[in-house]
């Protein structure tokens, strides 16, 4: 049994959480807890941080593989594709009500910085 308080919280990857983001991003600010998650939707929705595969990349390598089963290609002949390309985002709004300073390097990484 682990006790004590956290001093963060990971939201994975699911459907459930993703349909109620906006309540979760809520919950995690009213209780002061930085929070990093699995989908750049929470960051826009308030939440402090993300790193997940680019959506819109995997769209396009989907319509990809789309074109090519189109043009006779069987799918079970087709290669299973791992996303490669991956975004952080950091909101430093919430950053700043947690009370949070986002040191320099780790601005610099991030993909898209929300003021």
């Amino acid at each position: 049994m682990i006790r004590g308080h956290s001093s963060g919280l990971l939201v994975t990857s699911d459907y459930l959480f993703f349909l109620h983001r906006k309540r979760v991003t809520e919950l995690a600010a009213k209780a002061h807890v930085p929070a990093m998650y699995a989908e750049a939707e929470y960051v826009r929705d308030c939440g402090l941080m993300s790193y997940a595969p680019s959506f819109l990349y995997n769209h396009r390598r989907a319509a990809v593989y789309v074109d090519k089963i189109l043009k006779g290609a069987k799918p079970a002949d087709m290669p299973i594709e791992q996303p490669t390309k991956f975004e952080f985002f950091i909101n430093l709004n919430t950053a700043k009500a947690l009370g949070l300073t986002i040191p320099p390097s780790v601005l610099a990484r991030a993909d898209v910085v929300l003021q």
